[in-house]
Order: C-alpha cells, then sequence, then structure tokens
C-alpha cells in the first residue's frame, strides 16, 4: 500500500497533470489517499512525482482489499449446524 500526499499547488500545471491528480483521489495541497502499489499507480506517480510525496503505507486498507479480506474470512468460518429438537 502506498500513501500519496499532494505537497505542491496545482495552479500552473499541465491539465494531464491536474487529470492524473484528481484521478489519485487528491484535490487540495496536503490532501492524502491511499491506493495499493501497482503498474498503474506508480506510472501515474511517474508523471506527477514533482508534484506528490509518496510513502509505503503499512496497515492502511483500500476499501475494495478489506471487503475481500472480510468475504475471504466469513468464508472460512465453520457453518454451525441448527440443533434438531
Amino acid at each position: 500500500m502506498l500513501k500519496i500526499t499532494l505537497t505542491s499547488g496545482l495552479v500552473g500545471k499541465k491539465e494531464t497533470q491536474r487529470k492524473i491528480v484528481q484521478a489519485l483521489g487528491l484535490g487540495k495541497y496536503g490532501s492524502s489517499a491511499v491506493h495499493s502499489d501497482s503498474p498503474t499507480i506508480r506510472g501515474m506517480l511517474n508523471k506527477v512525482h514533482h508534484l506528490v510525496t509518496v510513502t509505503p503505507a503499512e496497515g492502511h486498507e483500500t476499501k475494495a482489499a478489506k471487503a475481500k479480506s472480510e468475504a475471504k474470512a466469513a468464508a472460512k468460518k465453520p457453518v454451525e449446524a441448527k440443533a434438531s429438537k
């Protein structure tokens, strides 16, 4: 997981850079977002590396990853048999 923080303003920056920053979920100066480490995210970060700071984020999960892990845990839970009368 990567924590991405916008460390530079977007005034005077190219439109493509603004769109990439918006797609990363960053709005204003100082805003942060957590993303999984993937080639797509790395490519986006390479385009705006001068505008953001990237740090590893341990213990953070995206909503999708959290839902997936919860579903996996629920599937492993043993099914309780109903007691017959």
